[in-house]
This record gives C-alpha cells, structure tokens and sequence, in this order.
C-alpha cells in the first residue's frame, strides 16, 4: 500500500468518525480497523482523534490497539511482504528464508525501508502448508521459496515499482 499524506490520512480519520456519530467505547475496535483499512497503518493522529471521539485516554486507545497484533502503527511498504512461519514452513526451511530476508532489508518488521519500497512482517500459518516455505507478496502467494532466491525477488519488485 502507497504511503498517503498527512492531510489526507486526517481527512480519512474524520471521515470515519463521522461515520460513527454516536460511537461508544466497544465500537473502538471496528473504527480502528475502518482507520487502518483506510490509511494502512494507525498514526498517533488517529489514535488521538479516536480517543476524543469516543471520549477514551488515548493510552487506553493506544493500550487496545496494541493488544491485537492487526494493528500497525507504521506505514507498510509499497511491497508488503508475509512470510508464513506455521509448523509445515518452518520445517521446510522458512527461517532461512526469513534471515535472507532480513539481511537484505535492514528493517524491523512492519518497518518500512528508507525508500518506502518493502515491508514485511510472519505470519502465523498462511494456509499453503503443501507448499512450504511460503511468502505473500502483496498478496500473491509464492510457493516453495528458497533463501537464495530473496534477491532475485527483490529485485523484481523493485523493477516494478519503479516502472510505475
């Protein structure tokens, strides 16, 4: 997901306050959601403008939010990479590819690179275990991914994006 402007993530934020009116506090949770489907990630701005809306701290805002891992608090790259790491991958060989993946970034997870280019996160299990280890490219599965190949990936998306 592109990176979308300060102004224009406020003016989203608003947008879906006003879509909730008469919000109470256990509507919290679905206008986070709404916010971050919208904007990509939860800014300190929407946390603040949450809190206010629903007349909650924001550290307890800030507090749920970061209960649930379906929060982030960073915007993602414009290349959001998932790397699965359930029982089947793992044994496979995702922790390998996990480390190739790393050291070619130089990011922490949900970290965005200088560039604004990668991102990248684990899942869990992604639900191709026949086809361990593998990644979600933006949300195209790749399958049977090998560590010596997150280069040659890289690359590609890379080439992508620029050409845009």
């Amino acid at each position: 997901m592109e990176s979308i402007s300060e102004t224009k993530s406020s003016a989203i934020i608003q947008e879906v306050l006003a879509n909730h009116p008469d919000a109470k506090p256990e509507t919290l949770i679905t206008i986070l959601q709404e916010i971050q489907d919208r904007c990509g990630y939860l800014s300190r701005d929407a946390i603040l403008s949450v809190g206010r809306h629903l007349d909650m701290a924001a550290s307890k805002v800030y507090g749920v939010a970061t209960f649930y891992n379906q929060f982030r608090f960073h915007p993602l790259g414009q290349v959001h990479i998932q790397i699965c790491r359930g029982t089947a991958c793992h044994v496979k060989g995702s922790k390998k590819v996990l480390d190739a993946l790393v050291s070619a970034l130089c990011v922490e997870p949900n970290t965005a690179t200088a560039d604004g280019v990668f991102s990248y996160e684990t899942l869990a299990c992604i639900g191709a275990c026949g086809l361990a280890p593998a990644i979600m490219i933006n949300g195209e599965l790749r399958a049977k991914v090998a560590p010596e190949s997150i280069p040659a990936l890289l690359k590609e998306y890379r080439e992508k994006v620029e050409a845009v």
